[in-house]
Protein backbone atom coordinates (compact mmCIF):
# COMPACT_ATOMS: atom_id res chain seq x y z
CA UNK A 1 0.00 0.00 0.00
CA UNK A 2 2.72 2.91 0.99
CA UNK A 3 5.05 1.45 -1.88
CA UNK A 4 1.79 1.78 -3.92
CA UNK A 5 1.46 5.50 -2.82
CA UNK A 6 5.10 6.44 -3.42
CA UNK A 7 5.18 4.96 -7.07
CA UNK A 8 1.55 7.15 -7.39
CA UNK A 9 3.09 10.16 -5.97
CA UNK A 10 6.43 9.56 -8.21
CA UNK A 11 3.66 9.85 -11.38
CA UNK A 12 1.69 12.76 -10.27
CA UNK A 13 4.74 14.97 -9.53
CA UNK A 14 7.49 13.37 -12.22
CA UNK A 15 8.37 16.76 -13.30
CA UNK A 16 9.31 17.69 -10.05
CA UNK A 17 11.20 14.13 -8.91
CA UNK A 18 12.73 14.58 -12.50
CA UNK A 19 14.20 17.67 -11.72
CA UNK A 20 15.44 16.74 -8.32
CA UNK A 21 16.69 13.74 -9.99
CA UNK A 22 18.91 15.98 -12.37
CA UNK A 23 20.34 18.49 -9.62
CA UNK A 24 21.32 15.23 -7.54
CA UNK A 25 23.23 13.83 -10.73
CA UNK A 26 24.65 17.42 -11.31
CA UNK A 27 25.89 18.20 -8.05
CA UNK A 28 27.43 14.46 -7.85
CA UNK A 29 29.47 14.13 -10.63
CA UNK A 30 30.31 17.49 -10.41
CA UNK A 31 32.16 16.56 -6.63
CA UNK A 32 32.62 12.97 -8.14
CA UNK A 33 34.89 14.88 -10.94
CA UNK A 34 37.09 16.57 -8.76
CA UNK A 35 37.47 14.12 -6.09
CA UNK A 36 39.04 11.60 -8.56
CA UNK A 37 41.44 14.09 -10.04
CA UNK A 38 42.28 15.99 -6.79
CA UNK A 39 42.30 12.46 -4.88
CA UNK A 40 44.98 11.05 -7.83
CA UNK A 41 47.04 13.53 -7.46
CA UNK A 42 47.36 13.49 -3.38
CA UNK A 43 47.69 10.38 -3.45
CA UNK A 44 50.52 9.73 -6.00
CA UNK A 45 52.33 12.48 -4.21
CA UNK A 46 51.92 10.64 -1.03
CA UNK A 47 53.09 7.53 -2.62
CA UNK A 48 55.84 8.80 -4.33
CA UNK A 49 57.08 10.83 -1.53
CA UNK A 50 56.96 9.18 1.89
CA UNK A 51 57.85 12.15 3.99
CA UNK A 52 53.97 13.81 2.32
CA UNK A 53 52.45 11.00 4.43
CA UNK A 54 50.94 14.13 6.83
CA UNK A 55 48.51 14.54 4.29
CA UNK A 56 46.74 11.57 4.81
CA UNK A 57 46.49 12.41 9.04
CA UNK A 58 44.73 15.85 7.43
CA UNK A 59 42.44 14.03 4.99
CA UNK A 60 41.49 11.42 8.13
CA UNK A 61 40.98 14.28 10.45
CA UNK A 62 38.68 16.04 8.28
CA UNK A 63 37.05 12.82 7.31
CA UNK A 64 35.45 12.90 10.78
CA UNK A 65 34.01 16.18 11.05
CA UNK A 66 30.56 16.06 10.62
CA UNK A 67 28.87 16.76 7.69
CA UNK A 68 26.27 19.26 8.95
CA UNK A 69 29.66 21.13 10.98
CA UNK A 70 31.14 21.08 7.75
CA UNK A 71 28.54 22.96 6.43
CA UNK A 72 28.13 25.34 9.00
CA UNK A 73 32.19 26.27 8.35
CA UNK A 74 31.69 26.64 4.66
CA UNK A 75 28.28 28.83 4.69
CA UNK A 76 30.22 32.10 5.34
CA UNK A 77 33.40 31.47 2.79
CA UNK A 78 31.06 29.78 0.13
CA UNK A 79 27.24 30.60 1.27
CA UNK A 80 23.81 28.85 1.10
CA UNK A 81 23.67 26.45 -2.20
CA UNK A 82 25.28 24.00 -4.18
CA UNK A 83 29.04 25.54 -3.96
CA UNK A 84 29.09 24.92 -0.31
CA UNK A 85 28.00 20.92 -1.19
CA UNK A 86 29.99 20.47 -3.49
CA UNK A 87 33.22 21.39 -1.50
CA UNK A 88 31.81 19.28 1.40
CA UNK A 89 31.10 16.46 -0.62
CA UNK A 90 34.83 16.52 -2.68
CA UNK A 91 35.96 16.56 1.09
CA UNK A 92 34.25 13.11 2.08
CA UNK A 93 35.01 11.94 -1.53
CA UNK A 94 38.72 12.56 -0.98
CA UNK A 95 39.68 9.85 1.61
CA UNK A 96 38.83 6.68 -0.18
CA UNK A 97 40.77 7.77 -3.28
CA UNK A 98 43.63 8.66 -1.55
CA UNK A 99 43.74 5.42 0.46
CA UNK A 100 42.80 3.39 -2.50
CA UNK A 101 45.53 5.47 -4.84
CA UNK A 102 48.21 5.15 -1.74
CA UNK A 103 47.08 1.58 -1.09
CA UNK A 104 47.54 0.22 -4.88
CA UNK A 105 50.76 2.24 -6.05
CA UNK A 106 52.43 1.39 -2.91
CA UNK A 107 51.65 -2.64 -2.79
CA UNK A 108 52.90 -3.36 -5.96
CA UNK A 109 55.48 -6.22 -6.13
CA UNK A 110 59.30 -4.15 -5.85
CA UNK A 111 60.85 -6.87 -8.06
CA UNK A 112 58.77 -5.11 -11.03
CA UNK A 113 60.03 -1.73 -9.63
CA UNK A 114 63.55 -3.09 -10.13
CA UNK A 115 63.51 -4.34 -13.35
CA UNK A 116 61.89 -1.59 -14.90
CA UNK A 117 64.42 0.57 -13.24
CA UNK A 118 67.63 -1.76 -15.23
CA UNK A 119 65.80 -0.94 -17.83
CA UNK A 120 66.40 2.52 -17.70
CA UNK A 121 62.70 3.47 -17.29
CA UNK A 122 62.54 7.01 -15.93
CA UNK A 123 60.64 7.40 -12.46
CA UNK A 124 57.49 8.98 -14.75
CA UNK A 125 57.73 6.34 -17.28
CA UNK A 126 57.32 3.99 -14.22
CA UNK A 127 54.74 5.66 -12.72
CA UNK A 128 52.74 6.00 -16.01
CA UNK A 129 52.98 2.77 -17.74
CA UNK A 130 53.37 0.67 -14.64
CA UNK A 131 52.71 1.75 -11.43
CA UNK A 132 49.34 3.35 -12.53
CA UNK A 133 47.89 0.38 -14.74
CA UNK A 134 49.10 -2.06 -11.85
CA UNK A 135 47.12 -0.01 -9.40
CA UNK A 136 44.27 0.67 -11.24
CA UNK A 137 42.07 -2.27 -9.41
CA UNK A 138 42.49 -0.70 -6.39
CA UNK A 139 41.49 3.05 -7.76
CA UNK A 140 38.64 1.52 -9.02
CA UNK A 141 37.63 0.18 -6.32
CA UNK A 142 37.81 3.29 -4.32
CA UNK A 143 35.79 5.25 -6.94
CA UNK A 144 33.46 3.28 -6.93
CA UNK A 145 33.00 2.67 -2.98
CA UNK A 146 33.32 6.76 -3.42
CA UNK A 147 30.56 7.65 -5.99
CA UNK A 148 27.95 5.39 -4.43
CA UNK A 149 28.94 7.04 -1.17
CA UNK A 150 28.91 10.38 -2.71
CA UNK A 151 25.38 9.65 -4.20
CA UNK A 152 23.71 9.05 -0.97
CA UNK A 153 25.76 11.55 0.76
CA UNK A 154 24.20 14.51 -1.26
CA UNK A 155 21.16 14.14 -0.28
CA UNK A 156 22.08 16.47 2.73
CA UNK A 157 22.81 19.00 0.44
CA UNK A 158 19.20 19.78 1.01
CA UNK A 159 19.86 21.27 4.48
CA UNK A 160 21.71 24.16 3.20
CA UNK A 161 19.46 25.36 -0.42
CA UNK A 162 21.66 22.84 -2.67
CA UNK A 163 18.92 20.96 -5.30
CA UNK A 164 18.80 17.46 -5.37
CA UNK A 165 16.24 14.53 -3.73
CA UNK A 166 17.07 15.63 -0.19
CA UNK A 167 14.47 18.40 -1.03
CA UNK A 168 11.68 15.66 -1.37
CA UNK A 169 13.56 14.18 1.99
CA UNK A 170 13.48 16.89 3.46
CA UNK A 171 10.18 18.99 2.78
CA UNK A 172 8.85 15.09 3.21
CA UNK A 173 9.69 15.14 7.31
CA UNK A 174 8.81 18.69 7.53
CA UNK A 175 5.44 18.36 6.32
CA UNK A 176 4.79 15.03 8.12
CA UNK A 177 4.96 12.90 4.79
CA UNK A 178 6.27 10.19 4.87
CA UNK A 179 5.04 8.84 0.81
CA UNK A 180 7.15 12.46 -0.27
CA UNK A 181 9.89 11.09 2.08
CA UNK A 182 10.43 7.38 1.03
CA UNK A 183 9.98 8.51 -2.73
CA UNK A 184 13.40 10.68 -2.04
CA UNK A 185 15.13 7.98 -0.54
CA UNK A 186 14.31 5.32 -2.83
CA UNK A 187 15.35 7.26 -6.22
CA UNK A 188 18.26 8.03 -4.24
CA UNK A 189 19.08 4.36 -3.51
CA UNK A 190 17.96 3.15 -7.09
CA UNK A 191 20.60 6.04 -8.52
CA UNK A 192 23.62 4.22 -6.27
CA UNK A 193 22.27 1.09 -7.08
CA UNK A 194 22.72 1.67 -10.68
CA UNK A 195 26.00 3.46 -10.76
CA UNK A 196 27.46 1.02 -8.79
CA UNK A 197 26.14 -1.93 -10.80
CA UNK A 198 27.88 0.50 -14.08
CA UNK A 199 30.84 0.76 -11.94
CA UNK A 200 31.31 -2.67 -11.13
CA UNK A 201 31.35 -3.98 -14.76
CA UNK A 202 34.47 -1.32 -15.42
CA UNK A 203 36.47 -2.17 -12.26
CA UNK A 204 36.30 -6.06 -14.13
CA UNK A 205 38.13 -4.13 -17.18
CA UNK A 206 40.68 -3.27 -14.70
CA UNK A 207 41.73 -6.29 -13.60
CA UNK A 208 45.34 -6.91 -14.78
CA UNK A 209 45.48 -10.34 -15.66
CA UNK A 210 45.88 -12.19 -19.11
CA UNK A 211 42.63 -11.97 -20.69
CA UNK A 212 41.58 -8.71 -19.72
CA UNK A 213 45.64 -7.68 -20.37
CA UNK A 214 44.29 -9.13 -23.85
CA UNK A 215 40.72 -7.61 -24.21
CA UNK A 216 42.24 -4.17 -22.87
CA UNK A 217 45.06 -4.15 -26.25
CA UNK A 218 42.31 -5.79 -28.35
CA UNK A 219 39.89 -2.87 -27.89
CA UNK A 220 43.15 -0.28 -27.58
CA UNK A 221 40.15 0.63 -24.39
CA UNK A 222 42.93 2.45 -21.87
CA UNK A 223 44.90 5.10 -23.52
CA UNK A 224 45.35 8.48 -23.28
CA UNK A 225 43.24 9.10 -26.18
CA UNK A 226 40.10 7.60 -24.47
CA UNK A 227 41.01 8.94 -20.99
CA UNK A 228 41.11 12.61 -22.38
CA UNK A 229 37.86 11.93 -24.48
CA UNK A 230 35.71 10.50 -21.88
CA UNK A 231 36.78 13.35 -19.61
CA UNK A 232 36.17 16.14 -21.70
CA UNK A 233 32.52 14.22 -22.64
CA UNK A 234 31.85 14.31 -18.74
CA UNK A 235 33.00 17.97 -18.86
CA UNK A 236 30.60 18.83 -21.90
CA UNK A 237 27.76 17.77 -20.04
CA UNK A 238 28.61 19.19 -17.02
CA UNK A 239 29.25 22.87 -19.22
CA UNK A 240 25.99 21.91 -21.09
CA UNK A 241 23.76 21.58 -18.32
CA UNK A 242 25.39 24.61 -16.44
CA UNK A 243 24.15 26.23 -18.79
CA UNK A 244 20.70 25.53 -19.41
CA UNK A 245 20.27 26.11 -15.66
CA UNK A 246 21.86 29.34 -15.42
CA UNK A 247 19.73 31.93 -13.73
CA UNK A 248 17.71 33.74 -15.91
CA UNK A 249 17.37 37.53 -16.23
CA UNK A 250 14.62 39.46 -14.02
CA UNK A 251 14.83 36.41 -11.58
CA UNK A 252 13.86 37.21 -7.05
CA UNK A 253 15.84 34.66 -5.29
CA UNK A 254 13.49 33.32 -2.57
CA UNK A 255 14.33 31.38 0.51
CA UNK A 256 12.12 29.86 2.78
CA UNK A 257 12.60 28.08 6.25
CA UNK A 258 11.76 24.54 6.89
CA UNK A 259 8.59 24.50 8.24
CA UNK A 260 4.82 23.69 5.93
CA UNK A 261 3.62 27.22 6.20
CA UNK A 262 6.98 28.73 4.34
CA UNK A 263 6.79 26.11 2.37
CA UNK A 264 2.95 27.56 1.57
CA UNK A 265 3.79 31.13 1.60
CA UNK A 266 6.97 30.05 -0.69
CA UNK A 267 4.57 28.63 -3.28
CA UNK A 268 2.38 31.84 -2.84
CA UNK A 269 5.31 34.43 -3.48
CA UNK A 270 6.23 32.89 -6.46
CA UNK A 271 2.58 31.81 -8.01
CA UNK A 272 1.88 35.49 -7.45
CA UNK A 273 5.22 37.79 -8.42
CA UNK A 274 4.92 35.78 -12.12
CA UNK A 275 1.67 36.08 -12.36
CA UNK A 276 1.27 40.03 -11.53
CA UNK A 277 4.64 40.58 -13.47
CA UNK A 278 7.75 39.79 -15.84
CA UNK A 279 9.69 38.32 -12.87
CA UNK A 280 10.64 34.72 -12.51
CA UNK A 281 10.98 33.40 -9.39
CA UNK A 282 13.64 31.00 -8.28
CA UNK A 283 12.18 29.49 -4.95
CA UNK A 284 14.82 27.59 -2.62
CA UNK A 285 12.63 26.17 0.00
CA UNK A 286 13.42 24.21 3.43
CA UNK A 287 16.97 25.96 4.10
CA UNK A 288 18.26 23.82 7.35
CA UNK A 289 18.74 26.59 10.10
CA UNK A 290 16.11 28.98 9.00
CA UNK A 291 17.06 32.16 10.12
CA UNK A 292 20.81 31.30 11.13
CA UNK A 293 21.36 30.01 6.96
CA UNK A 294 19.37 31.81 5.08
CA UNK A 295 20.42 35.47 7.06
CA UNK A 296 24.25 34.97 5.51
CA UNK A 297 22.75 34.27 2.32
CA UNK A 298 20.81 36.98 2.07
CA UNK A 299 23.46 39.51 2.92
CA UNK A 300 25.77 37.58 -0.02
CA UNK A 301 23.16 38.25 -2.46
CA UNK A 302 21.96 34.47 -2.58
CA UNK A 303 18.20 35.48 -1.81
CA UNK A 304 16.26 38.18 -2.19
CA UNK A 305 13.84 38.33 -0.17
CA UNK A 306 12.32 35.52 2.40
CA UNK A 307 9.30 35.19 5.10
CA UNK A 308 10.73 36.49 8.45
CA UNK A 309 9.03 36.87 11.85
CA UNK A 310 9.44 39.76 13.76
CA UNK A 311 10.44 38.87 16.84
CA UNK A 312 13.40 36.11 15.27
CA UNK A 313 14.92 39.37 14.00
CA UNK A 314 14.63 40.97 16.50
CA UNK A 315 16.81 38.92 18.87
CA UNK A 316 18.22 36.32 16.66
CA UNK A 317 19.32 38.83 13.76
CA UNK A 318 19.80 42.35 15.85
CA UNK A 319 20.58 40.40 18.44
CA UNK A 320 18.79 42.38 20.77
CA UNK A 321 17.92 42.34 24.59
CA UNK A 322 14.46 41.85 26.22
CA UNK A 323 11.64 40.68 24.15
CA UNK A 324 10.42 41.94 20.75
CA UNK A 325 6.79 43.29 21.25
CA UNK A 326 4.93 45.03 17.89
CA UNK A 327 5.74 48.53 19.68
CA UNK A 328 9.30 47.83 18.53
CA UNK A 329 8.58 47.22 14.80
CA UNK A 330 9.98 51.19 13.76
CA UNK A 331 13.08 50.49 15.55
CA UNK A 332 13.24 47.16 13.58
CA UNK A 333 12.86 48.60 10.42
CA UNK A 334 15.22 51.38 10.73
CA UNK A 335 17.62 48.76 12.28
CA UNK A 336 17.03 46.30 9.37
CA UNK A 337 17.79 49.33 6.90
CA UNK A 338 20.57 50.71 8.68
CA UNK A 339 22.91 47.98 9.43
CA UNK A 340 21.73 45.17 6.26
CA UNK A 341 20.00 47.69 4.02
CA UNK A 342 17.06 45.08 3.74
CA UNK A 343 13.08 45.81 4.20
CA UNK A 344 10.25 44.69 5.98
CA UNK A 345 7.61 44.15 3.37
CA UNK A 346 3.98 43.11 3.52
CA UNK A 347 2.65 42.08 7.22
CA UNK A 348 0.35 38.52 5.94
CA UNK A 349 -1.34 39.25 9.25
CA UNK A 350 -0.97 35.96 11.05
CA UNK A 351 1.07 35.87 14.41
CA UNK A 352 2.85 32.54 14.93
CA UNK A 353 4.22 32.48 18.32
CA UNK A 354 5.67 29.58 20.35
CA UNK A 355 3.66 27.68 22.47
CA UNK A 356 4.30 24.60 24.79
CA UNK A 357 2.28 21.22 24.44
CA UNK A 358 1.82 17.74 25.92
CA UNK A 359 -0.47 15.14 24.97
CA UNK A 360 -4.07 15.05 26.21
CA UNK A 361 -2.60 11.57 28.30
CA UNK A 362 0.19 13.78 30.32
CA UNK A 363 -2.83 16.81 31.18
CA UNK A 364 -4.91 14.77 32.73
CA UNK A 365 -2.47 12.81 34.41
CA UNK A 366 -0.90 15.53 35.74
CA UNK A 367 -3.80 18.32 35.62
CA UNK A 368 -2.47 20.93 33.26
CA UNK A 369 -3.39 23.65 31.89
CA UNK A 370 -0.77 26.67 32.08
CA UNK A 371 3.24 26.75 31.92
CA UNK A 372 2.97 27.05 35.89
CA UNK A 373 1.25 23.67 35.98
CA UNK A 374 3.80 22.35 34.49
CA UNK A 375 6.66 23.86 36.01
CA UNK A 376 5.62 21.97 39.35
CA UNK A 377 6.19 18.70 37.43
CA UNK A 378 8.46 19.40 35.33
CA UNK A 379 11.38 17.05 36.81
CA UNK A 380 9.07 14.23 35.55
CA UNK A 381 9.19 14.74 32.28
CA UNK A 382 11.52 14.59 29.08
CA UNK A 383 11.24 17.81 26.59
CA UNK A 384 12.17 18.08 23.04
CA UNK A 385 12.09 20.85 20.39
CA UNK A 386 14.25 21.72 17.03
CA UNK A 387 18.21 22.76 17.69
CA UNK A 388 17.43 26.64 17.25
CA UNK A 389 15.27 26.85 20.40
CA UNK A 390 18.33 26.01 22.75
CA UNK A 391 20.14 28.79 21.43
CA UNK A 392 17.49 31.42 21.19
CA UNK A 393 17.35 34.75 23.32
CA UNK A 394 13.40 33.81 23.66
CA UNK A 395 14.05 29.81 24.30
CA UNK A 396 14.53 27.28 26.36
CA UNK A 397 17.15 28.68 28.94
CA UNK A 398 14.94 32.26 29.27
CA UNK A 399 11.54 30.01 29.08
CA UNK A 400 13.37 27.89 32.20
CA UNK A 401 13.72 30.73 34.15
CA UNK A 402 10.76 32.53 33.64
CA UNK A 403 8.82 29.80 34.71
CA UNK A 404 11.29 27.37 36.87
CA UNK A 405 11.34 24.63 34.71
CA UNK A 406 13.47 21.74 35.41
CA UNK A 407 12.69 18.65 32.90
CA UNK A 408 14.25 15.15 33.48
CA UNK A 409 15.63 15.04 30.67
CA UNK A 410 15.58 17.14 26.88
CA UNK A 411 15.81 15.81 22.66
CA UNK A 412 16.89 17.62 19.63
CA UNK A 413 14.46 17.21 17.09
CA UNK A 414 13.91 18.12 13.59
CA UNK A 415 11.08 20.40 13.46
CA UNK A 416 9.07 17.87 11.49
CA UNK A 417 9.55 14.97 14.37
CA UNK A 418 8.23 16.93 17.41
CA UNK A 419 4.94 15.45 16.78
CA UNK A 420 5.63 11.85 15.89
CA UNK A 421 8.10 12.36 19.22
CA UNK A 422 5.82 12.84 21.47
CA UNK A 423 2.85 10.65 20.12
CA UNK A 424 5.05 7.84 20.45
CA UNK A 425 6.34 8.65 24.35
CA UNK A 426 9.82 9.89 23.48
CA UNK A 427 9.12 13.21 24.96
CA UNK A 428 6.41 14.05 27.07
CA UNK A 429 6.50 18.02 26.61
CA UNK A 430 7.13 19.66 23.58
CA UNK A 431 7.63 23.37 21.79
CA UNK A 432 5.05 24.35 18.87
CA UNK A 433 4.04 27.23 17.00
CA UNK A 434 0.68 28.37 17.00
CA UNK A 435 -0.46 27.98 13.44
CA UNK A 436 1.04 24.54 13.32
CA UNK A 437 -0.96 22.14 11.60
CA UNK A 438 -1.21 19.08 13.50
CA UNK A 439 -2.56 21.37 16.57
CA UNK A 440 -5.98 20.18 15.36
CA UNK A 441 -5.14 16.84 16.81
CA UNK A 442 -7.46 16.68 19.84
CA UNK A 443 -4.79 14.25 21.32
CA UNK A 444 -2.65 17.28 21.91
CA UNK A 445 -3.19 19.99 24.32
CA UNK A 446 -1.46 23.75 24.22
CA UNK A 447 -0.97 24.92 27.94
CA UNK A 448 -1.40 28.54 28.07
CA UNK A 449 1.16 31.08 28.90
CA UNK A 450 0.20 32.86 31.80
CA UNK A 451 2.82 34.96 32.44
CA UNK A 452 2.88 36.14 28.87
CA UNK A 453 6.68 34.98 28.16
CA UNK A 454 6.58 34.66 24.51
CA UNK A 455 6.92 37.83 22.17
CA UNK A 456 4.78 38.52 19.02
CA UNK A 457 6.10 36.82 15.91
CA UNK A 458 4.20 38.44 12.71
CA UNK A 459 5.04 37.36 9.54
CA UNK A 460 6.41 39.48 6.72
CA UNK A 461 9.11 39.89 3.99
CA UNK A 462 12.62 40.83 4.70
CA UNK A 463 13.37 42.11 1.28
CA UNK A 464 16.90 43.50 0.11
CA UNK A 465 16.61 47.29 -0.85
CA UNK A 466 18.74 46.66 -3.77
CA UNK A 467 16.17 44.52 -5.03
CA UNK A 468 13.31 46.72 -4.70
CA UNK A 469 15.21 49.48 -6.18
CA UNK A 470 15.82 47.30 -9.14
CA UNK A 471 12.23 46.05 -9.46
CA UNK A 472 9.95 48.69 -7.92
CA UNK A 473 6.88 46.63 -8.88
CA UNK A 474 8.00 43.82 -6.37
CA UNK A 475 6.89 45.63 -3.64
CA UNK A 476 3.63 46.34 -4.41
CA UNK A 477 2.92 42.73 -5.55
CA UNK A 478 4.20 41.77 -2.18
CA UNK A 479 1.56 44.36 -0.42
CA UNK A 480 -1.15 42.19 -2.39
CA UNK A 481 -0.78 39.94 0.70
CA UNK A 482 -0.87 42.63 3.89
CA UNK A 483 -3.13 41.50 6.40
CA UNK A 484 -4.25 38.60 4.10
CA UNK A 485 -4.12 35.57 6.22
CA UNK A 486 -5.10 35.13 9.61
CA UNK A 487 -3.61 33.00 12.08
CA UNK A 488 -6.66 30.26 11.51
CA UNK A 489 -6.09 30.53 7.46
CA UNK A 490 -2.53 29.87 8.12
CA UNK A 491 -3.26 26.78 10.63
CA UNK A 492 -6.00 26.05 8.22
CA UNK A 493 -3.66 25.54 5.49
CA UNK A 494 -1.10 23.52 7.45
CA UNK A 495 -3.58 21.22 8.44
CA UNK A 496 -4.30 20.45 4.82
CA UNK A 497 -0.75 19.77 4.20
CA UNK A 498 0.42 17.95 7.50
CA UNK A 499 -2.49 15.94 7.71
CA UNK A 500 -4.40 15.97 4.07
CA UNK A 501 -1.50 15.62 2.36
CA UNK A 502 -2.13 18.24 0.10
CA UNK A 503 0.52 19.74 -1.66
CA UNK A 504 1.88 23.12 -0.44
CA UNK A 505 1.77 24.71 -3.92
CA UNK A 506 -1.93 23.49 -4.12
CA UNK A 507 -3.22 24.85 -0.93
CA UNK A 508 -1.63 28.19 -2.10
CA UNK A 509 -3.13 28.69 -5.07
CA UNK A 510 -6.60 27.46 -3.51
CA UNK A 511 -5.67 30.08 -1.52
CA UNK A 512 -4.46 32.73 -3.75
CA UNK A 513 -7.62 32.23 -5.55
CA UNK A 514 -10.27 32.43 -3.01
CA UNK A 515 -8.73 35.84 -2.32
CA UNK A 516 -9.52 37.01 -5.87
CA UNK A 517 -5.38 37.58 -6.48
CA UNK A 518 -4.96 35.23 -8.86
Amino acid sequence: MLIGDVFSLMSEQKDFFINLTLEHLQISLIAIVFAIIVGLILGIIVSEYQRNKWILSIINFVYTIPSIALFGFLIPFTGIGDISAIIALIVYALLPMVRGTHSGIVNIDKNIIEAAKGMGSTKFQILYKIKLPLALPHIMSSIRTMVVMTIALTGIAAFIGAGGLGVAIYRGITTNNIVMTLAGSILIAALAIIVDFLLSQIEKLTKYDEPHRRFLHKYNLINKKTVIGVLLIIICILAANQFLTTSEENTINIATKPMTEQYIIGAMLEELIESESDLNVDLTTGVGGGTSNIQPGMLKGDFDLYPEYTGTGWMEVLKEDGIYNESLFNDLQSKYNDEYDFSWVGMYGFDDTYGIAVTKEVADKYNLSTYSDLASVSNELKFGAEYDFYEREDGYDALCEEYGFNFKSTTDLDIGLKYNAIKENKIDVMNVFTTDGQLNDPNIVVLKDDKEFYPSYLCANVVRNEVLEEHPELKNILLKLEGAISAEDMSRMNYEVEIEKKEPKDVAHEFLVLKGLV
